[in-house]
């Protein structure tokens, strides 16, 4: 390529200066009609043409290649039906196509969904954005964006980042339908035993004039809870109740509807934090010891615990003289207490309590069928455990799984955690405890009471094997028997002390059903990207886990041995919605995302999204279903699309290789014109 430029022997502002001066002369010289004006005019054209420093270059050049993107969207819409075959197809031939185009490199990029807490849905732009952000406007050809149009980061058409045509291939088929629950409200927390309030919708998606009704079936921590029959295209608001403290698993189902396109924005799972209002606690004392205020202060510290408290300092059988209405001590109220008012306590302690004939062996029945219809029993045993006064000789050893011989040990011991305590919640990881070979750290108790374990599990054990804290389950009830009343050593910090506050707190929650303290439970949590499926069992072994993806895709997973009682596994968490594992014995759900998340909002494929964005551009919105255009290179502003095409921009960009330069006015031609021209004027003004 050859062109004229310019390289001024003299400062510009010179140059220029020398122009207005010779403009003002030439000007005037027409005006008095001289006769050398022309002349004049002429040498003046030379004189500024030769210091303008013109110049002949001569340009080797050598092509650019053009850069054209291919977006292929591969998030969780694009999973359903046969979007992502249709994608896979036309992104085969695209590449084909492109191929035989000569000067056009090819960059391919793809978006997915990110199970995070971030509501993004499908960032198709971010994409595209980084696939071009090095490469210079007038090499871009432009971009093919392979999707169902379900695009979240869509810009406003006045304000698009590309240059060049955005040609949009919609994967799916026009005029889908689908139903979609959204939660429109739902309580974070509500009271153990009360509603939590829920409100949402269900519309049926691409249906003019929505009505009907809709089953909603609930599930509560994988329990079913029945359905509930709905408005179609109305808020709703519905109750469900809240059972336990801590987080209740609220999973919501919509039935299919009519035009069912994908079932993965049918669900949603809610977590409501089930949070106490008080615990009611009935600790019954019998004879006065050192241990006795170890309960009372534990049980009193905890401003979520109402505490009833009774100690029995009269037996029936200590006879004296002093009237009954001076007797400082009340009568003990055991007819309310065991009779009309048990099953409002949540956890009932017999602390060193004997059976002196104050309850009737009714009120031990009472006691023993309040356990057995999901109550909390727990036993702290001292000598009278062991004696005809135990309270093991009346109804309720029906309910105890440990059973006094009458031998009571003394001597100094450290409470041992057992095989079985070591993976059980109560007493695993309990600090200071024996592990891997090593003795416990805490101090020593001096007394334990003789028992053999009849059912349940023994946790932690004395000398001589002993039982020390056997736990069980009756009914639908749990019960605790700890045997020794020498737990006030460790509050006292005897020897070091010991976790006695952390021990006594984990027994009484695990007696009450807290879920962070069951031995056998099957949990999953997303965790970076991840699900990470946790079983808690007492068992030596695991079944395989099935983790039920959102798509409905299914993977095994085996469950690996973490430590004592706990087994874990863990796999990729690629799509948003609702996670369900069950080893066949126990199940759970988890989700992905947020509660609504963006991506499985409308799931049905459209032109509606990016068509403003591509004929912006100058590009073009084909639906796959109508097959594959044709591409085209075509010259930039030119038409980019037609009803069967499309157009990438040829920019024939280059760069400069060579550059050759040479004088076009030499300086002796220029002095030789300009006094060529000063001789003509003289000449023509001397007639």
């Amino acid at each position: 390529m050859t062109h004229i430029a310019f390289a001024p022997v003299i400062p510009l502002w010179l140059l220029a200066a020398l122009a207005g001066i010779a403009t003002l002369i030439i000007v005037y010289s027409f005006l008095v009609r001289a006769r050398a004006a022309w002349a004049r005019a002429l040498a003046f054209a030379i004189l500024l043409f030769a210091l303008s420093g013109p110049l002949l270059v001569k340009e080797q050049h050598a092509p650019l290649n053009d850069v054209a993107v291919i977006v292929t969207d591969r998030s969780q819409s694009m999973q359903v039906g046969k979007r992502a075959s249709q994608a896979a197809a036309a992104l085969a031939q695209i590449r084909k196509q492109l191929a035989a185009q000569p000067g056009l490199v090819v960059r391919e990029t793809s978006v997915t969904t990110t199970p995070s807490g971030e509501n993004n849905g499908t960032q198709a732009f971010t994409a595209l954005n980084a696939a071009i952000a090095d490469v210079p406007p007038d090499r871009l050809a432009g971009a093919i964006m392979i999707t169902d149009g379900e695009v979240h980061d869509a810009p406003p058409p006045d304000n698009m980042p590309l240059k060049a045509p955005l040609q949009v291939l919609i994967a799916g088929s026009r005029g889908e339908k689908d139903r979609k629950l959204t939660i429109l409200n739902a309580a974070r927390f509500a009271i153990v035993g009360q509603q939590a309030v829920m409100r949402l919708r269900v519309e049926d998606l691409g249906s003019p004039g929505q009505s009907g009704q809709a089953f909603l079936t609930l599930r509560i921590d994988g329990k079913d809870f029945g359905t509930r029959l709905v408005p179609v295209g109305r808020d709703t608001t519905i109750r469900v109740p809240v059972a336990h403290e801590g987080e209740n698993l609220v999973e919501i189902s919509a039935a299919p509807g009519p035009n069912e396109l994908t079932l993965e924005n049918n669900r949603a799972v809610i977590t409501v934090s089930g949070v106490r209002d008080r615990l009611r606690v009935l600790l019954v004392s019998g004879e006065p010891h050192a241990g006795e205020r170890v309960w009372r202060n534990l049980l009193k510290a905890d401003p979520s615990v109402d505490l009833v408290h009774f100690t029995i300092l009269r037996p029936p059988d200590k006879q004296d003289s002093t009237p009954i209405s001076e007797l400082s001590l009340i009568a003990f109220p055991t007819r309310e207490l065991f009779s009309e008012k048990l099953k409002s306590f949540d956890l009932i302690v017999f602390d060193r309590y004997s059976e002196r004939g104050i309850l009737p062996l009714a009120y031990f029945q009472n006691i023993a069928s309040y356990v057995d219809e999901g109550g909390a029993l727990l036993i702290s045993s001292g000598p009278e455990f062991a004696g005809l006064e135990s309270v093991y000789r009346t109804p309720l050893s029906a309910v105890l799984p440990a059973q006094p011989t009458g031998e009571i040990v003394t001597g100094g011991f450290k409470p041992m955690v057992t095989e079985d305590g070591l993976a059980h919640p109560v007493t695993r990881e309990l600090p200071g405890r024996n592990a891997d070979g090593k003795p416990p750290t805490w101090g020593r108790w001096f007394r334990i009471i003789g028992a053999n374990k009849i059912s349940g599990q023994t946790v932690m054990t004395g000398p001589g094997n002993r039982p020390l804290l056997v736990l069980d389950q009756v009914g639908k009830g749990r019960v605790a028997e700890l045997m020794s009343d020498q737990t006030w050593l460790w509050a006292r910090g005897f020897e070091g002390g010991g976790p006695q506050a952390e021990l006594l707190r984990r027994l009484a929650h695990w007696l009450m059903k807290e879920p962070e303290l069951e031995a056998e439970s099957l949990t999953a949590d997303i965790v970076g990207g991840d699900i990470a499926v946790t079983r808690h069992t007492m068992a030596k072994s695991t079944p395989p886990v099935t983790l039920t993806m959102p798509s409905g895709r299914k993977q095994v997973l085996v469950l690996t041995r973490i430590e004592p009682g706990v087994w874990r596994a863990s796999a990729k968490a690629g799509e948003l919605g609702l996670y369900r594992a069950t080893d066949g014995i126990l199940s759970t759900v988890t989700a992905a995302g947020p509660l609504n998340p963006k991506e499985v909002a409308d799931m049905r494929a459209t032109d509606e999204v990016l068509k403003p964005d591509a004929e912006a551009t100058g590009g073009s919105v084909h639906w796959l279903a109508d097959g594959l255009p044709d591409i085209r290179r075509v010259d930039p502003g030119d038409d980019a699309s037609g009803s069967n095409w499309i157009g990438l921009n040829a920019n024939g960009a280059y760069r400069v290789t060579a550059l050759e330069q040479q004088k076009l006015l030499p300086q002796w031609l220029a002095l030789l014109l300009i006094v060529g021209a000063l001789l003509l004027a003289w000449r023509l003004e001397g007639r």
